[in-house]
């Protein structure tokens, strides 16, 4: 497995795409989202993060169909924790919350923006 410090340069690369990929769930992505799950062997996250455009919380939300903030928090005992937010999690509430009971995700936190159902690095915006 890729080390935190390879995986960072590699995303940091990433300010734009050249292709867009098809998740069998519904949503698109990048290349930045398509290096992170190969190198990092995280295609979970990208699964977690589609299966949840179908709850009723961001089908009822025009403004969530439009623009999602998700953040990955790993916690020490390798849990962590997924979260929704209609914007910055510092001004807006917790839209949606996955507890992930263990995980070998190996950055400590991890920020994805969902903008017109096309999940992408926020270098990549």
């Amino acid at each position: 497995m890729i080390t935190a410090e390879a995986l960072q340069q590699n995303l940091a690369h990433c300010t734009g795409t050249e292709q867009w990929h098809q998740h069998p769930l519904g949503i698109t992505y990048t290349d930045g989202i398509k290096i992170l799950a190969e190198d990092a062997q995280c295609h979970w996250l990208i699964d977690a993060i589609a299966s949840h455009q179908k709850s009723y919380q961001i089908i009822y939300n025009p403004d969530l169909q439009q623009f999602q903030l998700w953040l990955l928090t790993v916690n020490e005992d390798k849990s962590a924790v997924l979260a929704c937010y209609e914007d910055s999690p510092s001004t807006c509430e917790l839209v949606i919350t996955q507890l992930i009971p263990m995980t070998d995700f190996i950055l400590p936190e991890i920020k994805l923006y969902l903008e017109q159902g096309t999940l992408l690095l926020p270098s990549e915006h």
